[in-house]
């Protein structure tokens, strides 16, 4: 069976203190947060920056190169994504500033979600123009997009996107499961979603909320790779008795991960099948 790729996702735009104590929302615990999943094994992380006063969102570069310098000291491998959410900034010069780090502070990837959509109490919207010039400039820049697809529509734009050449395969896709507003966790829209995506395409699995257990166990069994980290869920249990640490949520992939005979996809296996570069110094993708 195909390795298992575990995208990491520590923090998000949502969590916060208030919420749960676990969540990481300055520079260097966010840095531990990666460091301590990048000891027990994943393959990549995808990384959100927070104001080190507010705790509130932030694109600025200057915190996302901070954070990609000390993940990197510990692990200079790993597959770093960078977030271009639409949810708090909608232009394309906050957006894309990250984009605009160099050498080893440059990110292997940013997050480039496929429409405009719904969450509970917020829009993100995703202008079909900005998401192409989103996706230009990482191609300039030779940064992999990280399709993030919450509906089954959205994968017919991802399709768009390449035909038109504004992105390129090899392709990874993130699947969301259970935003209000979207595609649920069950195993019909699970389907009709996987059924729609290029048979060469990389896919991991999430779940929102109390989904998150399910649709990656789901995602392990079938042979996808998985999503998981406090940015879509706070709790260790169904129940909402007992808050969850990242961590946790790491140990436990690992634990149905042996118990389906899967091994996890290292960072090199990951670059090796995205044509990225190596590593260690080396980021991104070069595009001809």
């Amino acid at each position: 069976m195909n390795k298992l790729i575990i995208n990491f996702t520590p923090t998000g735009m949502i969590p916060t203190k208030d919420m749960t104590p676990h969540v990481p929302v300055t520079i260097n615990e966010v840095i531990e947060d990666v460091h301590q999943a990048y000891e027990l094994g994943i393959t990549m992380t995808h990384i959100h920056a927070r104001d080190e006063k507010t705790g509130e969102p932030t694109y600025k570069k200057e915190v996302y190169a901070e954070m990609i310098a000390g993940i990197r000291k510990y692990a200079p491998d790993l597959v770093i994504c960078t977030s271009l959410s639409g949810r708090n900034f909608n232009t394309i010069d906050k957006r894309g500033d990250v984009l605009s780090l160099k050498g080893k502070l440059k990110p292997d990837m940013g997050s480039l979600t496929l429409s405009s959509l719904n969450f509970n109490k917020v829009a993100s919207v995703n202008a079909p123009s900005m998401i192409e010039d989103l996706a230009v400039l990482m191609k300039t820049k030779g940064i992999v997009p990280e399709l993030e697809v919450f509906d089954v529509g959205m994968i017919n734009f991802g399709k768009f996107l390449v035909k038109k050449d504004f992105i390129r395969p090899p392709l990874y896709y993130n699947l969301l499961f259970g935003n209000i507003a979207c595609a649920q966790t069950n195993l019909l829209h699970t389907g009709v979603m996987l059924n729609d995506i290029q048979e060469d395409a990389l896919v991991s699995i999430a779940g929102i909320g109390n989904g998150q257990l399910m649709m990656n166990s789901l995602a392990i069994a079938i042979g996808k790779g998985v999503r998981v980290g406090l940015e879509d869920n706070i709790w260790y249990d169904a129940e909402r008795t007992r808050l969850a640490t990242n961590t946790e949520l790491v140990e436990r992939i690992h634990v149905i991960a042996k118990a389906n005979n899967r091994d996890v996809m290292t960072p090199t296996e990951f670059r090796k099948q995205m044509q990225m570069e190596p590593g260690y110094g080396r980021y991104g993708r070069v595009y001809n």
